[in-house]
C-alpha cells in the first residue's frame, strides 16, 4: 500500500530527459540538486534506481524523489 500521491506531469513533447523532469515538477531547485540526488541514488524510475540524469522518460513513465511519485501524462 502506497502512503503518497501521483501527481499527473503534462509534457509538450513526447520525451523529456530525467533532469528536466525533475525541474518541471518541481523536484527539485535547479540542476545541480538533480544531479546530486540522482548520483546518489535517491530517484527512482518505474520503482528502480536510475543514475543518469540525461535518461529519456516517456507517457506513462513515473518518477519517485523523496516520497513524492510524479507520473508523466502524454502531451
Amino acid at each position: 500500500m502506497s502512503n503518497h500521491n501521483t501527481n499527473e506531469i503534462s509534457i509538450r513533447d513526447d520525451m523529456i530527459r530525467l533532469g528536466q523532469l525533475l525541474k518541471l515538477a518541481s523536484l527539485v531547485e535547479d540542476g545541480v540538486e538533480a544531479a546530486e540526488l540522482i548520483k546518489n541514488g535517491l530517484v527512482q524510475v518505474n520503482g528502480e534506481i536510475e543514475e543518469r540524469r540525461g535518461r529519456q522518460l516517456h507517457a506513462g513513465d513515473t518518477v519517485t524523489v523523496n516520497g513524492e511519485t510524479v507520473r508523466i501524462a502524454a502531451p
